[in-house]
C-alpha cells in the first residue's frame, strides 16, 4: 500500500539533502518539479482540490514505490497545514529535519544576501532581530526571509504536528546525518522501506550559499544561545536526548 510522507524541516536545515537522499530509494519517491516546493497544504483552496488532484499534479511518475515524499518546509510554519495534510492524506508519515539555531540563523542569513532579499551585514541584522519580528514585503515571498532566529525556536512550530501525527512524525538532527554514519539507514527503516536498498552515507551538501559566512562575535554568540535556550532546552526533553550544539541554560531554570 501506498502512503504519503511530508519532509518539513526548518529552512537552511539540510531539507534539500534530505529529500535526493529519500527520493534515491528505491521505494521511495519525491515529488516533481522539486521546485517550486509544492506546498500544497499551506493553502486551503490547493488543499481543496483533494487527494486525487494532489498525487496527479505532484506525482504522475509514480510507479510501485510505497512512499510519496512532498518536501515543503514552509509546512512547519503553518500550525493549519497539519490538519490540512490530514484531512487529505489521511495518515502520511512527517520527517523533521533540524540543525542548531545559531549555524541555522547564519546560513538562512547568507541565502538571503545570495537572494538579493538581504543587504545588511550578518551581525547588524541578527542584533535587530533579537529585539523583534523584522518587517518583510508579503507580496514577494510566501514566508519572511528575514525570520533568521524566530525560524530556529523549533518547539514554537512543532505543537500541532505533534499533536496531529504523534508516534507518526519523526525528528531527525542534520549533524547527526553528517557525523554519524548509519542514521540515514535508521530513517528509512523508520519509514518503513529497506535501509539496506538506499544510501545510508552522507552524500555532498546541496543547495549551499555561496555568500561568505562570517564569524560571530562571541557575545553576540551568547546572546543568540540564550534566545535559544528555552526552545532547545524543550526540544532536547522531546527527543529525550541532549542536542550536538551548543545550548545555554537560563539561570533559576
Amino acid at each position: 500500500m501506498t502512503r504519503h510522507l511530508l519532509l518539513i524541516g526548518a529552512q537552511r536545515c539540510g531539507t534539500t539533502w534530505l529529500a535526493g537522499a529519500l527520493d534515491a530509494h528505491p521505494q521511495i519517491t519525491m515529488a516533481r518539479p522539486a521546485r517550486p516546493e509544492p506546498k500544497v497544504f499551506c493553502s486551503e483552496e490547493l488543499s481543496a482540490r483533494g487527494r486525487e488532484w494532489y498525487r496527479a499534479t505532484w506525482f504522475g511518475h509514480a510507479t510501485d514505490e510505497k512512499l510519496l515524499g512532498d518536501k515543503s518546509t514552509s509546512y512547519l510554519e503553518y500550525a493549519e497545514a497539519a490538519e490540512r495534510a490530514a484531512r487529505v492524506l489521511g495518515d502520511p508519515l512527517v520527517v523533521v529535519q533540524l540543525r542548531d539555531p545559531v549555524e541555522r540563523a547564519v546560513s538562512h542569513w547568507a541565502f538571503s544576501t545570495d537572494s538579493g532579499l538581504e543587504q545588511r551585514p550578518l551581525e547588524e541584522v541578527l542584533a535587530a532581530n533579537l529585539e523583534g519580528p523584522l518587517p518583510w514585503d508579503r507580496s514577494r515571498t510566501s514566508v519572511s526571509p528575514y525570520a533568521y532566529l524566530e525560524r530556529g525556536r523549533y518547539v514554537d512550530h512543532l505543537g500541532p504536528w505533534l499533536d496531529r501525527f504523534g508516534d507518526d512524525l519523526t525528528v531527525v538532527l542534520l549533524e547527526d546525518m553528517l557525523a554519524r554514519p548509519g542514521t540515514l539507514g535508521d530513517l528509512y527503516a523508520t519509514l518503513g522501506v529497506d535501509p539496506a536498498a538506499g544510501c545510508p552515507t552522507p552524500g555532498t551538501p546541496v543547495n549551499a550559499s555561496a555568500a561568505a559566512k562570517p564569524m560571530l562575535d562571541p557575545q553576540l554568540e551568547t546572546r543568540l544561545r540564550e534566545y535559544f535556550a528555552d526552545s532547545d532546552q524543550e526540544l532536547s526533553r522531546l527527543l529525550g536526548r541532549p542536542l550536538p550544539w551548543r545550548t545555554e541554560t537560563h539561570e533559576g531554570s
